[in-house]
């Protein structure tokens, strides 16, 4: 599967694939016109990664994650490990921006609201979703 065909199946632009390879988190053949050619494996990995850093994760630990997932031998635990370490730093910044909020007090619960409403949510997709590989 080419550049193109990738990024429209994983939803990722061409030019973030180009980078995700380049930093060695995603693999690419090259056919004989030394055009991109994406496996079945990459693609799967091109929208782990899509969904991973939509719900906040850094590179770093994407590639944790992926090296985590390429081990068959991994405990589950490891990948819990990293997911209630990223809920953490979440709560942590939800934490920051209520204390950092200075607006005046009806519209402080608003915009509170809103602010915590947001990465309770991310928190929450975490959560729910999990870490995904499938």
């Amino acid at each position: 599967m080419n550049i193109g065909l990738a990024a429209e199946a994983s939803g990722l632009p061409p030019k973030t694939i180009r980078y995700y390879e380049e930093i060695g988190l995603v693999r690419s053949d090259r056919r004989g016109n030394n055009y991109r050619d994406y496996s079945d494996k990459a693609l799967h990995n091109l929208r782990f990664l899509a969904r991973a850093r939509a719900l906040g994760f850094s590179i770093e630990e994407c590639r944790q994650l992926l090296s985590l997932y390429a081990d068959k031998d991994r405990a589950s635990a490891d990948v819990r490990g990293l997911a209630k370490a990223h809920m953490k730093e979440i709560d942590a910044k939800i934490r920051e921006l209520q204390a950092h909020l200075n607006v005046g007090p009806r519209r402080r619960r608003v915009a509170g609201r809103m602010v915590v409403d947001q990465h309770t949510r991310s928190r929450n997709r975490i959560v729910h979703q999990s870490v995904r590989f499938s």
